[in-house]
């Protein structure tokens, strides 16, 4: 399922085992095993139909290539695998192999085997989502004081602090992580409706039924079929589409903070990880670069998904089938962003000097916002602003430092002079002093962020994701 090599390096060879063929067919047989236990639990075939057909719901058993290769024929994969099932079953048990299937449709399978899939899928994120969002905020906390530029439109503004900044990246994750949740539980239930989403062909023990397959698929109980109602489902994607623009403001950040003439931060280093071909001294950011690549697609996919919710009837033609190609791929991204920047974050390397060197490089210009507002207060706003307006471009033309410019103008001004006293003149101009105001809402964040990120690990919500039929599950039993 992975496409290409280029689509593999962009993600972990986890998640691209989430969605490979082997675990589509079985996520899918583990529906039918689980259809039919559920139909003998009520009475409606024999127990030991039951039995050989979930004897035989295992993808080891079957050619999988070529039910993915006779699915475009059929016009589903459901359709060849539920007929080979049919026929290994017939193997052993001939009056078994007439029960197989039934009162199911080919939307209940592959949905529900998507729905285990993306259960599993969602496993893996939620695991690297907590290591990067613990790793962030305590890089917050450790550098709540620390100095650094503030830039508005790729420009120097004013100081402000790095862990202010890092939350500028946590709280964003958090509150993604938080939606996840939620949102997860409304999605991840079971298709199961036949034909048309009525269960007529299994009468009154419909809905008995339905709930027995939820509880051995560890389902939530049964709400009825939502073939053709995509909202929640959907909704789960945007959801991982909000999450991957996320990163990508992390990544982007993190990038440009680790160029070369900057140097405030660069990612870990470690064999083979970031070097160049032609260019020994180099270390790409090749986790940025990971989650970049990711934030520039997903929105495509996310796009296709709500392009496809427009679903005819009571089932789909061609936009279901959009909607499953986009899927897998959209997952496959986002868990290649999220577990690079987590690895990068728990190893990122922070200099703090840099980042006062830049400051101090600007010849207190940083400052000019502080000094006008301090000054505002003698002479009023548009004075102080028209003043520190030309004490800067006398900094940028002559090459001197504000504060300098600033003290002579305060003591050529009577009004001045007496309000605003030399020594808070230079605090005006300290990086630490400028910071003050970031690291208090810094730990205003954290005292919020830190508790609830700490929930969110703990919950684990995911944690149970194998296939009901996978031998390390069973071994581990």
């Amino acid at each position: 399922m992975s496409g290409s090599a280029f689509e593999g390096f962009l993600s972990t060879p986890q998640m691209l085992a989430v969605f490979g063929e082997a675990s589509v067919i079985q996520s899918m047989m583990d529906f039918e095993a689980a259809l039919a236990r559920a139909e003998a639990a009520v009475g409606l075939i024999p127990q030991a139909a039951a039995t050989a057909i979930a004897g035989v719901c295992r993808a080891e058993l079957y050619d999988v290539p070529a039910l993915v290769a006779a699915s475009g024929r059929a016009g589903s994969l459901a359709i060849p695998l539920v007929k080979r099932l049919t026929d290994t079953v017939a193997l052993f048990d001939a009056q078994a192999a007439q029960v197989v299937h039934w009162g199911g449709t080919s939307q209940d399978v592959i949905d529900t085997g998507m729905v285990l899939l993306t259960r599993r899928a969602l496993a893996l994120i939620d695991d690297d989502l907590s290591a990067l969002n613990a790793a962030l905020l305590a890089l917050a906390a450790q550098h709540a004081g620390t100095p650094v530029m503030g830039r508005t439109l790729m420009q120097p503004a004013s100081v402000v602090s790095f862990g202010f900044k890092v939350l500028e990246w946590a709280a964003p994750l958090v509150r993604c992580q938080q939606r996840l949740h939620a949102q997860a539980a409304r999605a991840l239930q079971l298709q199961f409706g036949g034909a048309v989403g009525t269960l007529a062909t299994l009468g009154e023990h419909g809905p008995a039924v339905a709930q027995h397959m939820a509880t051995q698929l560890g389902l939530p109980p049964w709400q009825g079929a939502w073939h053709t109602q995509r909202d929640d489902w959907v909704a789960l994607g945007c959801e991982l589409g909000v999450l991957v623009g996320a990163l990508g403001k992390f990544a982007r950040d993190l990038s440009l903070m680790s160029q070369g003439e900057i140097g405030e931060l660069a990612e870990p280093t470690g064999a083979g990880r970031g070097g160049s071909t032609a260019l020994p001294h180099k270390r790409n950011p090749v986790a940025s670069m990971v989650a970049l690549a990711a934030a520039q697609r997903t929105p495509h996919r996310v796009a296709a998904l709500l392009g496809a919710m427009g679903q005819e009837h009571e089932r789909g033609l061609g936009n279901w089938q959009a909607e499953l190609a986009e899927w897998a791929g959209l997952f496959i991204s986002a868990h290649g962003a999220v577990h690079a920047l987590a690895e990068a974050a728990a190893g990122l390397q922070v200099h703090p000097q840099r980042m006062r060197g830049h400051i101090e490089a600007l010849q207190g210009l940083v400052s000019a916002e502080a000094c006008t507002t301090r000054l505002a207060g003698a002479i009023g706003k548009p004075e102080a602003q028209r003043l520190l307006e030309q004490l800067s471009q006398q900094v940028m033309a002559e090459g001197r430092h504000l504060r300098e410019l600033v003290q002579q103008a305060v003591q050529a001004d009577a009004r001045l002079r007496e309000a605003v006293p030399a020594a808070e003149i230079d605090r005006l101009f300290d990086p630490d002093h400028a910071a003050q105001p970031a690291a208090r809402r810094t730990q205003e964040q954290l005292a919020r962020l830190q508790p609830l990120a700490a929930q969110l690990a703990a919950a684990r919500p995911f944690a149970d994701a194998a296939s009901p039929t996978d031998p390390t599950q069973q071994e581990q039993a």
